[in-house]
């Protein structure tokens, strides 16, 4: 097994930036890859999701321009492209570019729709090495003469099955088209379909084909669930998950879907943020940055986000609609279970979708665990262990929370709401009787209570903390929001850690 970038020819000055950011070892999709990238040859390259897929084309890439020396290509012809379908994974892949960049001496810019042009034209103007680009914006500028593809050396296709669907595949032939034929073409992606193979045999010679691993391993280090739940335990079920400890993604089929997903967690008390298509581009940015950091538990997106949005310790992923066809799933579960970590992929299916779902998973190569549940089933808590935590209207400030308790003796799960409204549900022994609180409240045993013990409490500061029993504090989550209450539950089997 080979033990080191050095190994494979990588140059030391770019192993410190690797080694700062953790990486040490080759994974397998580098190891396969890197020997005939950094030698020139063409290379059409599959590994799962989460697999290491970037730097192995990264790496050549900023070799091949240094070892032509260190000027800027000056004005509107960058020396390397990279194409990627969506603006979240062109600026991931800036991000993992950067630190390369600056120890070789090497200018980079990054070019999306969604926001205005004049900056990037400007950037352009002044020259740049390596472009990173969506199809659509890049096409604008070169349309406009801001943009030119005659000086490229190395061209990159990243997700190159997505690249190669109908909807992108006019524009990424029409720009590959414009890129010298004798330069290097890299091309990656978790699957290799037909569409893969139409641009490979036009575009690529010679090519070098490695397959790092099988094409149905990302399930490998995965748990497969499917839940079978009515209609109207969908939103009561997705709750309960989304407020277990960690990070969630919660996928639904359509912006709309998303966006409405959304709102209705927060109204019940988890943080949520969306990321979808009818976003502007600082919205997106801002609630993925949320997502990151922890003062969001849970995304809810569409399937733009299955294409290349990297967050560590995704531990659950939430098909809150299952998608159309296999490779959709498979991209989907893969923000969980990466870089070696194990995940789990929970898929809510209705009465009239279980065909359908049988046929995805299938497809997908999935044996998933069947359970036919409600909101107070204990395989929830089995698939997101931990205690759970409520902050009165999510990510935004509200009125407290009432006590919330799921006691031993109680008859059922009870969520506050403010004791001032006057009407609802309030404590009662073994079930719900109507009283002074507007909240559900647990008699009896043991449950979840505000404050104290297992509770979370709100407060300044930033960074998790711990509560003083065994919840988490809430100074933690980067100062989640000033003034609304936050409650913490606990359950009864083992804990998912915070970090998850």
């Amino acid at each position: 097994m080979t033990s080191s970038f050095a190994d494979l020819g990588v140059p030391s000055i770019l192993s410190a930036p690797l080694a700062e950011r953790g990486i040490t070892v080759p994974t397998p999709i580098q190891a396969a890859t890197l020997p005939d990238s950094l030698a020139g040859r063409d290379v059409l390259g599959r590994g799962r999701t989460g697999s290491g897929k970037t730097y192995a084309f990264l790496l050549p890439l900023v070799v091949r321009l240094t070892a032509g020396g260190r000027a800027v290509q000056r004005g509107r012809a960058p020396r390397a492209l990279i194409l990627a379908p969506t603006r979240e994974l062109a600026r991931q892949i800036e991000e993992s570019l950067s630190p390369l960049a600056s120890v070789a001496g090497l200018s980079t810019l990054t070019i999306f729709g969604g926001v205005g042009q004049n900056p990037q034209v400007r950037a352009l103007q002044a020259g740049v090495d390596v472009l990173v680009a969506t199809p659509g914006r890049l096409e604008d500028l070169i349309g406009q003469g801001y943009a030119d593809l005659r000086s490229v050396q190395v061209t990159v296709l990243d997700e190159a099955d997505h690249m190669s669907d109908l909807g992108f595949l006019p524009a990424v032939k029409r720009l590959l088209d414009r890129t010298p034929r004798e330069g290097q073409r890299l091309l990656f992606s978790a699957t290799l379909d037909g569409g893969v193979d139409v641009i490979a045999k036009r575009y690529l010679r010679n090519p070098v084909t490695h397959h790092a691993d099988s094409a149905q391993s990302p399930i490998s280090s995965m748990d497969h669930h499917v839940l079978h739940i009515s209609h109207d335990d969908r939103l009561p079920v997705l709750a309960d998950l989304g407020s277990a400890p960690g990070r969630t993604v919660m996928f639904t089929r359509t912006k709309h879907g998303a966006k409405k997903l959304a709102k209705q967690l927060n109204a019940a008390g988890v943080t949520a943020v969306e990321l979808h298509g009818n976003l502007g581009q600082n919205a997106r940015v801002r609630n993925l940055e949320s997502f990151q950091s922890g003062s969001a538990s849970t995304l809810v997106a569409t399937d733009i986000a299955a294409r290349g949005i990297h967050v560590d310790d995704v531990a659950l992923v939430i098909h809150a609609d299952p998608p159309v066809e296999h490779k959709a799933y498979l991209h989907r579960s893969g923000r969980t279970a990466r870089a070696g970590a194990s995940g789990t992929v929970v898929t809510l299916m209705t009465d009239d979708q279980v065909r359908d779902v049988r046929a995805l998973t299938r497809a997908a190569g999935v044996k998933p665990t069947v359970t036919r549940a409600h909101p107070q089933h204990p395989v929830l808590n089995e698939l997101a262990p931990g205690d759970r935590v409520l902050v009165a209207g999510g990510l935004q400030t509200a009125a407290p929370v009432e006590q919330q308790g799921r006691g031993s003796s109680g008859g059922g799960r009870r969520r506050g709401a403010p004791a001032s409204s006057g009407s609802g549900r309030s404590q009662g022994g073994s079930g719900r009787s109507q009283g002074g609180g507007a909240g559900r409240g647990q008699g009896g045993g043991s449950g979840r209570s505000q404050g104290g013990g297992a509770g979370r409490a709100q407060g300044g500061g930033s960074g998790r903390g711990q509560s003083t029993g065994s919840g988490r504090g809430a100074g933690a989550r980067s100062g989640a929001r000033q003034g609304g209450s936050v409650v913490a539950f606990s359950s009864s089997s083992g804990g998912r850690s915070s970090g998850r």
